[in-house]
Order: structure tokens, then C-alpha cells, then sequence
């Protein structure tokens, strides 16, 4: 964005965090590795977690939330890991890749890249099983991200990084703890009628109607569904930054 470099000062809003008032390439310049999911306390689990299986950290250690100036998102880091939450669906985590991808950029990061952890659907997989999305799909299975500027339909890609994906799977394979599989992953605008469930508050399809949407899923390529990948595939692309 050409206009950041005519601001006096960014304010990250939603991270409680500004250019005038944090020092970024202190605070965040060695950070070569983003993961991101929905809720804080999760996030604030899998970084205590990758902390003691990096050696990074003591069992029991607290690892203070670096937005506890707001209630928005949470942020928690050690070592090059940043580890933020970004809230449930499109709009939520859009906000967040926005302020995180101008943090990096205050900070002077390079080489950078983001992962998507989290729960999803299933589709045609037992469960437990591990999705290493391949690429993004809308509720139509397009790779495509649509978004509305200035009142224009704006069509993104949402292709993610296949080199990434058989790194991840070959690190699968030498864990050798989790069913995992490469595939699409579909994401929807919302959370009951959009994933085709019987028990939200509107349902105004049958169960077999339900059956054949998601074969129909299957048969295209998709193995789970959630509702963040498209927006976050898209702005990963459009920044140069990896993502997963």
C-alpha cells in the first residue's frame, strides 16, 4: 500500500499496538513464522506448546498477550514465532491479516511464513484427520475470493504455496501420528445454512439435498470446510507472503 509511507504514524487499532508508540524491528523483526486460529486461548496453548518442544521455553511458563490493550485479538510470540488469534469467519480475520501484514512490514521481516491452524469439517475423512489445503474454494468450489471495492467485484486467487504443502506433508509422514491428506478446502459465509446443516434456526433444504451438495463437494476436490481460507489465501498471495 503506497499510502502507508505518507503516514506520520500506523495505528494498529485492533492490536492495540502503533509505529509511534512500539518499536517493531525490536519487537517483531525476528519473527520468521506466523500461525494463526480462531479463538486466543487456543493460540496462548500452541505457543506454550511449541515453546517447550523447541526448547524456547519452561514448562509452566506465561506468555503475556501482546494485544491486552484490546479485547479483539490476542497475540503471544517466542523466539521467531508469533502466535495470533483471529476470530471466527471472512470479515473477522480479515481485519487481523491486514494489521498482522503491516506489522511484518513495520518490523522489517522477511522471508515470512503464515499458517492457518484450526478445526473444520470433514468431508469423506475419519475424524482427526489433518487437511493441508492445496487451494481455496468458494461455496460454488471456484479458487476464488470475492470482495467489493468501491463498489466493483474484485476477483482474487486463492492458490496456496504447493512447495509448502509437500514440506508439510512430508513432516506429517515423519511424525506419523495423524491420518493427513492434500486437498481443497471449501469456505463458506456462514456457519449453518452456508455448510449445509440440518439445525440452524432456517433450513430450507432436506437431507438428501444436503448429501448430494457435499458429494458434489467431494467429487471436485474438497476435504474440509471452514470459513477463513479464501480471504486469508488471497491476501497471502497479494502480499508475497507463504501461506498455508
Amino acid at each position: 500500500n503506497p499510502h502507508l509511507e505518507k503516514m506520520k504514524e500506523d495505528i494498529l487499532y485492533h492490536f492495540a499496538l502503533g509505529t509511534g508508540t512500539h518499536d517493531f524491528p525490536s519487537l517483531f523483526g525476528d519473527v520468521k513464522f506466523v500461525c494463526v486460529g480462531g479463538s486466543p486461548s487456543r493460540m496462548k496453548a500452541f505457543i506454550a506448546y511449541i515453546a517447550e518442544e523447541l526448547g524456547l521455553g519452561s514448562p509452566g511458563c506465561d506468555y503475556p498477550n501482546i494485544c491486552a490493550g484490546t479485547d479483539r485479538y490476542a497475540m503471544y510470540k517466542v523466539g521467531p514465532i508469533l502466535s495470533v488469534s483471529h476470530g471466527m469467519g471472512i470479515p473477522s480475520i480479515s481485519i487481523m491479516l491486514h494489521e498482522l501484514i503491516k506489522l511484518l512490514y513495520h518490523a522489517k521481516c522477511s522471508n515470512i511464513t503464515i499458517i492457518r491452524i484450526g478445526t473444520s469439517g470433514g468431508i469423506g475423512l475419519e475424524p482427526g484427520s489433518v487437511v493441508i489445503t492445496r487451494q481455496s474454494v468458494d461455496a460454488t468450489f471456484k479458487p476464488q475470493f470475492e470482495q467489493v471495492v468501491l463498489g466493483k467485484t474484485v476477483v482474487r486467487s486463492t492458490n496456496l504455496d504447493e512447495q509448502l504443502a509437500q514440506e508439510l506433508m512430508q513432516c506429517s509422514k515423519e511424525i506419523n501420528q495423524f491420518n493427513t491428506v492434500i486437498g481443497n478446502t471449501m469456505c463458506t459465509l456462514d456457519f449453518y445454512e452456508g455448510q449445509g446443516r440440518l439445525d440452524g434456526a432456517i433450513c430450507l433444504y432436506n437431507e438428501e439435498e444436503k448429501l448430494q451438495y457435499l458429494k458434489e463437494a467431494y467429487d471436485s476436490g474438497v476435504r474440509n470446510i471452514e470459513m477463513e481460507s479464501s480471504v486469508f489465501a488471497a491476501m497471502c498471495n497479494l502480499s508475497g507472503v507463504k501461506g498455508k
